[in-house]
């Protein structure tokens, strides 16, 4: 039974964490994980979900999902938070867990937060546990696992990337908290039209936790009218986001991206600053605009211009670093020399290439090019190319393969300084060939 100071407890809750769903048919987004047919919802079905990590942005569902998967299973769920919880606190849990599972047979799920913080040592101390099935982990992090954790622990996890929410995952969680009279505001006379929850949602970037937080804000702060209602525009919600009103529908913004990218690559730096700045100052996240333009320096500078990809990653950490608006600035600049820069699509070619053969097989590697120490025989015949003065020709391809060519250089900018090398290197494989 709840007495008054948890009823105060949860009353302080934000918004978004009221309205946490606890079922897996009421989750919103995540359809490529928790989709009808998905491996996760079958595992979770039978009861036989390993420790997995969950990794993605902020406000996705990550531990919402793993609330719902232990609570959906006959089993106890503890929770814990990498920052403030360490190695005794995870033994603590392994000790119980154990006994629980030796008394009861009931299994223990530890739900970490803010997974990556865990140091080697942290993580290590988890590990037997995991692999003798006396914890289920699963944590969760807005760190790629594969780069912030130990690799010891990632081995033993599955591993699930959640998306940023799409406008209409958000809408969804937003008519909810407005219908819900126990958890959410429903009991609030609330006037708002579709345009301002469209709004919201656009300008949340992907993050329910954002717009629910956001809403909640805009409603509390609100001088109600005489008869009560309560009238939320969109200067209210902008008030709250601390973004501009500016009018973007989704068709525009998706046409407006695609006019920055195709601006970078058509080398016009005049459209590139203005569609990158409209967006922004709609409220898009400039880290979104940095992203693009790494992927861009990349795909249309590639190697005529290899400064152009440290400029666009330059800007991403400024950006981070400093903010709006002094982020603008580094951002602008590399937006500048990134469509000044010669284009080369070389990078994207070689890659889309080597994936058709990869996704084929041919994992023959020439015996001398194994590696030698985990075989019985010593594996002779490869030329060490610093003692030919730091090439010699040999095959590195496997045998089935080995005259395939990737990689056509351009002859735009820097790629053309060795653009006559390797088109005689073509020719004297071509020439093997004969």
């Amino acid at each position: 039974m709840d007495d008054l100071f948890s009823i105060n407890r949860d009353s302080a809750k934000p918004l978004a964490e009221r309205m946490r769903c606890s079922s897996m048919d009421d989750f919103i987004g995540q359809e490529h994980i928790v989709g009808k047919d998905s491996l996760l919802r079958r595992a979770i079905k039978i009861d036989r979900l390993g420790s997995c990590i969950f990794y993605g942005p902020p406000g996705t569902g990550k531990t919402t999902l793993a609330n719902i998967i232990a609570n959906s299973t006959n089993s106890v769920a503890v929770y814990l938070n990498a920052v403030t919880n360490g190695v005794q606190d995870a033994k603590k849990v392994i000790d119980e867990a154990k006994q629980r599972l030796s008394f009861y047979g009931k299994k223990t799920y530890l739900i970490l937060d803010e997974c990556h913080r865990w140091n080697k040592s942290q993580s290590d101390s988890v590990l037997s546990a995991i692999e003798k099935g006396e914890i289920i982990f699963i944590g969760s992090t807005t760190e790629n696992p594969y780069i912030s954790m130990t690799k010891a622990i990632v081995s033993r996890c599955r591993i699930f990337e959640f998306k940023a929410l799409t406008i209409d995952n958000i809408l969804i969680g937003i008519n909810r908290a407005l219908s819900d009279k126990t958890n959410g505001v429903g009991n609030y006379n609330i006037i708002i039209d579709e345009d301002t929850k469209r709004y919201l949602a656009f300008c949340s970037n992907g993050d329910l936790r954002v717009a629910l937080n956001s809403l909640e804000l805009a409603i509390l702060t609100t001088i109600p009218n005489k008869d009560g209602s309560i009238n939320i525009t969109k200067e209210v919600v902008s008030q709250s986001l601390q973004r501009p009103v500016i009018s973007i529908d989704n068709d525009n913004y998706y046409d407006m991206l695609s006019a920055f990218c195709k601006s970078l690559r058509g080398s016009d730096p005049n459209a590139a600053v203005f569609y990158a700045t409209r967006l922004i100052e709609s409220g898009v996240d400039p880290l979104l605009i940095c992203r693009r333009l790494i992927a861009h320096s990349a795909e249309d500078v590639g190697l005529a211009d290899h400064d152009a990809l440290l400029m666009a990653v330059s800007s991403l950490i400024a950006m981070q670093n400093l903010g709006l608006p002094e982020g603008l600035i580094p951002l602008t600049e590399a937006i500048i020399y990134v469509c000044k820069a010669p284009k080369s699509n070389s990078v994207v070619n070689t890659l889309y290439s080597a994936q058709e053969k990869a996704k084929e097989g041919h994992d023959n590697v020439p015996m001398y090019l194994r590696d030698p120490n985990y075989k019985n025989s010593k594996i002779s015949g490869y030329k060490y190319p610093h003692d030919y003065g730091g090439y010699i020709k040999q095959q590195y391809l496997p045998d089935d393969i080995k005259d395939c060519v990737f990689y056509n250089p351009s002859n735009n900018g820097e790629e053309r300084l060795y653009h006559d090398i390797w088109k005689g290197y073509i020719s004297s494989k071509k020439d093997d060939k004969k």
